[in-house]
C-alpha cells in the first residue's frame, strides 16, 4: 500500500460521528445550513463521501446530532441560585450560542428525533422551574415566553445590515440621506439620539428586554 492510500485509509478510520458532526457545523457556520452536502462534508474530512453513512443515515440524521451538538453547548440552568438568576444565565448563553451558529435557529425546536443533550436541555429548564415552586401549567408558560423572546430577538439581531457597534452609524447615515429633513422624525429621532450613538450595540438591548421579562414572570409566579 502507498503512502496515499495509507493516509487514506488512516483518515477513513479515525472517522467518527462526533467528528463529522463537528466537521458540518464548521461548514454550516461558514455557509449555512441549506449549501451543506455530504460531498462538501467528505472533501473537508478527506473521505469520500458514501464513507459518512457509516456514522450518519442521512441529512436528516445529521441535522438532528448537529443540533445536538449545539444543544450540548448551551449552559444548563445552574443549581444553588434563584429560578430568576438561573433563567436568566440560561438565556444569555443560549444567545451566545446561536450567534456562533447562526444556521440553528430556528430548527432548535424542530427535531422529531431529539438528542440526549435536547432532552437533557429541556428537562433541566423544566427541572429548573418546577423546583422553584412553578406549577406545570406556570413552568410552560414561562419556558415559552422566554424561548420565543430568545430565538426572536437573535432571529433580529443575525438578520440586521450591520453587525459591529460602528457600523450602525453608517447603515443609519446612509438611510437617512434618502429622504427629506422631517420626513420620518421619529426614525430619525432614534438613529441620532440612539442608534448612532458613540458605543450603540442592538445587542445590548437584549438584556434590558430579557430582564423586563422575567419580572412579568415573577409577578405572575407570585
Amino acid at each position: 500500500m502507498g503512502a496515499q492510500a495509507k493516509r487514506a485509509a488512516k483518515r477513513r478510520a479515525a472517522l467518527s460521528r462526533e467528528r463529522i458532526l463537528r466537521a458540518a457545523i464548521g461548514l454550516a457556520d461558514r455557509g449555512g445550513f441549506e449549501l451543506l452536502s455530504m460531498r462538501k462534508l467528505g472533501d473537508k474530512l478527506g473521505v469520500e463521501a458514501m464513507s459518512l453513512y457509516n456514522h450518519v443515515r442521512n441529512k436528516e440524521d445529521m441535522l438532528d446530532g448537529m443540533v445536538d451538538v449545539v444543544f450540548s453547548e448551551i449552559d444548563l440552568p445552574p443549581g444553588g441560585v434563584d429560578w430568576r438568576s438561573a433563567m436568566r444565565q440560561r438565556a444569555i448563553s443560549v444567545r451566545q450560542v446561536l450567534t456562533r451558529h447562526p444556521w440553528a435557529n430556528g430548527l432548535m425546536e424542530s427535531r422529531t428525533t431529539p438528542g440526549p443533550a435536547n432532552l437533557r436541555h429541556h428537562d433541566a429548564v423544566l427541572g429548573s422551574l418546577r423546583g422553584a415552586g412553578f406549577s406545570v401549567e406556570m413552568a410552560a408558560h414561562a419556558y415559552s415566553i422566554l424561548d420565543g423572546y430568545i430565538y426572536g430577538f437573535t432571529l433580529t439581531e443575525l438578520t440586521l445590515p450591520f453587525r459591529k457597534p460602528g457600523d450602525v452609524a453608517k447603515v443609519a447615515g446612509s438611510i437617512m440621506e434618502r429622504f427629506r429633513a422631517g420626513e420620518y422624525p421619529h426614525l430619525a429621532e432614534m438613529a441620532v439620539d440612539r442608534a448612532m450613538q458613540p458605543g450603540y450595540a442592538y445587542g445590548d438591548e437584549f438584556e434590558y428586554g430579557l430582564d423586563l421579562i422575567l419580572d412579568g414572570i415573577q409577578r405572575a409566579q407570585a
